[in-house]
């Protein structure tokens, strides 16, 4: 018997500790290693989720979306995170909008699903955003097949987003027709949605009878990395004295109304000779909209695309902010948001989302405009130019909220209780 309990004893102190759990965080965008563009949601997410005692795999496109380039997978900076780097093979695209794109995701659809199927006994669960409507599907599959929970983390609505580019009766319905029969699948085999906004969350609802486990947590940023930029770059951002600028930062594409903005600085010019409008960021608009410009005279600077630390500078010393969307464009809280409140500015919003426009007034850090309004654009812009004290008190709210909702390393804490309570 002693011996029994020896040899037992010999045994088990050399079986391997308990097996980590394994999740697969799947992800077609985002800012790796020492990339410069691109989202870090998904990132920040697989870091939590080491820090909480699992193993990851993050898995996302060998193709940079915006760098538009194919990614060298064999640098070493992809290796120095705490979750490993899985590259699923996708043959890439030019533009946003484009039919190549949609064939590069379909490819990298079947790619992904390739990989789960080599690798079905791996994970204990699939985490994954949509869009791309069809590799969520192709992770909702995988899921499936290996009977372990599903979890969409929702930051686009397709084919809602792509009308705004073409809406066209009945050809759009068909062309889109694809897109539409994968997010209903997605919605109704998944085990539980994230929603970057309250609307996004609640989406799956729309198809599906059964309820859902559902968290809103807004894309955010992470407010050590934005202040951090301030310090870092803020020598490079030269504001000369009595200067007021309204920054919008962003794609310079068909969901974003910037010529009303171009527009109506125009027309705050005339009252106020020191306003001026700076546009961080790029896109197929911007040629078009520095001829109106130029056309019109408006103080409007296109700066081009900058790193984020540089980023966060410029929007601190800015004196508002303003979230320019098209009427009717189907974004609700959209990423740039998070930078916005972080930089203690007043938000000016001409989105349509009834959850946004309503968060603006209970929250107090900004004005609604309506979309393509530049006279009232204008209104609103002149008098919070004209008011210091004004700006002052919505800055000092927009600040408390990004430190209190949008800091991701507090709010995606909901994501992280989330999936360990669907593996318990």
């Amino acid at each position: 018997m002693k011996e029994d309990i020896q040899d037992t004893a010999l045994h088990l102190r050399h079986v391997s500790p308990v097996m980590k759990k394994k999740i697969a965080v799947v992800t077609m965008g985002v800012k790796l290693g020492d990339e410069i563009k691109g989202y870090t949601r998904f990132r920040k997410i697989a870091s939590m989720l080491v820090d909480a005692g699992f193993e990851v795999d993050l898995i996302t496109s060998s193709f940079q979306h915006w760098e538009k380039a194919q990614r060298d997978t064999t640098r070493a900076c992809y290796t120095e995170s705490p979750y490993h780097v899985v590259f699923i093979d996708e043959p890439g695209y030019k533009r946003n909008l484009d039919i190549r794109r949609i064939r590069s995701h379909h490819i990298a659809a079947r790619n992904m699903s390739e990989w789960f199927a080599a690798h079905r006994r791996d994970y204990a669960l699939i985490y994954t955003e949509i869009p791309p409507n069809d590799v969520a599907y192709a992770c909702a599959c995988a899921a499936q097949e290996s009977q372990i929970p599903f979890v969409v983390d929702i930051n686009d609505l397709w084919p809602e987003a792509m009308r705004m580019a073409f809406d066209v009766p009945i050809l759009s319905s068909l062309m889109f027709y694809p897109f539409t029969r994968d997010a209903h699948r997605v919605y109704q085999m998944l085990s539980a949605a994230v929603g970057t906004s309250d609307e996004y969350a609640a989406r799956p609802a729309q198809d599906r009878s059964e309820p859902y486990p559902h968290e809103t947590v807004y894309v955010g940023n992470d407010l050590s990395v934005f202040d951090a930029g301030i310090r870092e770059h803020s020598d490079e951002v030269n504001k000369p004295a009595g200067e007021i600028w309204a920054t919008y930062t962003g794609t310079l594409g068909a969901s974003y109304d910037i010529e009303t903005l171009v527009r109506a600085s125009a027309q705050v010019a005339r009252i106020c000779p020191n306003f001026r409008v700076k546009i961080l960021g790029d896109g197929p608009d911007r040629e078009r909209l520095q001829t109106v410009t130029d056309q019109i005279g408006a103080p409007v600077d296109f700066l081009g695309y900058v790193e984020y630390g540089c980023m966060a500078a410029w929007l601190s010393k800015s004196d508002i902010v303003v979230n320019s969307l098209v009427k009717g464009a189907p974004q609700s809280i959209v990423t740039k948001i998070g930078d916005y409140l972080a930089s203690g500015n007043p938000v000016v919003n001409t989105g349509s989302s009834q959850e946004f426009r309503s968060k603006v007034v209970h929250d107090g850090f900004g004005v609604n405009v309506e979309a393509g309004d530049s006279r009232a654009l204008a209104r609103t812009l002149e008098r919070l130019a004209r008011n210091s004290s004004l700006r002052k008190i919505m800055g000092a709210k927009a600040r408390s909220i990004a430190e209190k909702e949008f800091d991701q390393s507090h709010a995606y804490l909901k994501i992280v209780h989330l999936i360990q309570t669907l593996i318990a």
